[in-house]
């Protein structure tokens, strides 16, 4: 018993792939009964990077109601509520008497924590529901429908877990209940296991953001870590030779100017922080459900005006530092040159707060993660238009 309690708790900190192959050795029987420990999610997840054949031994050994679930589960997409179900509880038609239910539900009581009892009609469709505590002080002549409460919240199998927390943030029930369409009853999800599902996509979200994969763990072999990250390094290495590409085309300016280079670092980095600034509240407005739809480009407006702003500010002792760095070299065209240093870094940063605004909703409207990579989308978008305005508007008007 203690070593596999010890075991379960070495699953948990292992990714998906990770833990599969550390189970792999395990009997059927036992597997199937550490992954429904670990959680319908957590479990089918594991449950999945097992070959076909083995996967059919283990949902088999698992009993006939789990096998049945899982099977249910692994066709709704990952992330969605579907994938968290648990099997329906027994229901009961309106009409029953609260004495015979309780007789009925007596022995999974003594075994399994009963919060609701579902009430249905005869097509299965959820009509209500009654809590347990209410029964045990009702008459045992009473029906269920004296006493259910009718038209309970309930969500669908296909809402993704993000859309869900949105819908249960403000309820907090420790059990919901999942219709299909037709509002028949499918299956429960536990509150619990949203909210921890719920977190590790937030806790993801900033390894997302710089192309680290959600399955990566501490725990997780290197060569894997390695397949997750070098793609998004390659990308990222890509994108770094078009910004280079950029100062290149300017390195006649840069050479008869040379205090340029040392701006080209404090304009970048300026411009890069405020479209994080601008990513992270789109992100957190995404996640939370703020962001409605249809006020997109009131966001991305939004941002652009603030990025305006506070570039003009920033700006401002932008330009003052290079205005005396350049007096302090004897240069002649020092008050040019700090008017070129506000005008880029405030314009710059208007475009900074319009793409970290506008990258996640354009992932999202393509279909992918709102942030998968986007810090490496934006700080290069960013820097690309940062440094062609500043060393473009050198070129136009100072350098001869």
């Amino acid at each position: 018993m203690q070593d596999q309690v010890s075991l379960l708790d070495e699953l948990r900190n292992l990714d998906a792939v990770a833990a599969a192959h550390l189970l792999a050795t395990q009997p059927d029987t036992a597997i199937a009964e550490l992954l429904q420990k670990m959680g319908p999610g957590r479990g089918l997840a594991v449950l999945d990077r097992f070959g076909p054949e083995r996967r059919k031994r283990i949902a088999f050994a698992a009993g006939q109601g789990t096998s049945e679930q899982w099977q249910s589960s692994r066709t709704w997409n990952e992330g969605s509520v579907g994938r968290l179900m648990e099997p329906p509880p027994e229901t009961f038609l309106a009409t029953a008497e609260v004495g015979a239910v309780l007789e009925r539900l007596r022995p999974v009581a003594s075994v399994t924590l009963m919060t609701y009892v579902f009430v249905v009609n005869e097509q299965d469709k959820l009509i209500g529901l009654v809590t347990f505590r209410e029964m045990v002080f009702a008459q045992p002549e009473q029906r269920l429908e004296e006493i259910m409460v009718s038209r309970p919240f309930s969500l669908r199998p296909e809402t993704d877990v993000v859309d869900a927390m949105r819908e249960v943030v403000r309820r907090h029930y420790p059990v919901y209940p999942v219709c299909d369409s037709e509002g028949a009853l499918i299956g429960v999800v536990r509150g619990a296991v949203l909210f921890e599902e719920q977190a590790f996509e937030i806790s993801a979200q900033a390894g997302v953001m710089v192309g680290v994969e959600k399955e990566e763990r501490l725990s997780t072999a290197w060569p894997r870590s390695l397949r997750f990250r070098h793609p998004w390094l390659q990308l990222n290495l890509l994108a770094t030779f078009i910004t280079a590409a950029v100062v290149g085309a300017f390195q006649g300016t840069i050479n008869q100017i040379v205090l340029l280079a040392v701006f080209l670092p404090v304009l970048s980095d300026q411009c890069n922080n405020t479209g994080s600034q601008a990513l992270a509240v789109t992100l957190r407005g995404m996640t939370f459900g703020d962001l409605k739809a249809g006020q997109g480009l009131r966001h991305l407006l939004k941002e652009a005006w603030l990025g305006l702003l506070n570039g003009s500010l920033t700006g401002v002792f932008g330009a003052l530092a290079m205005y005396l760095l350049a007096r302090h070299q004897g240069n002649a065209d020092a008050g040019m040159l700090a008017f070129i240093t506000w005008l880029a870094m405030a314009a710059s940063c208007g475009i900074a707060g319009m793409v970290g605004a506008g990258v996640p909703q354009v992932l999202k409207r393509a279909g992918a993660d709102p942030a998968t990579a986007s810090s490496i989308f934006l700080t290069k978008a960013t820097d690309v238009v940062s440094l062609a305005m500043f060393l473009g508007l050198a070129a136009w008007l100072v350098a001869r």
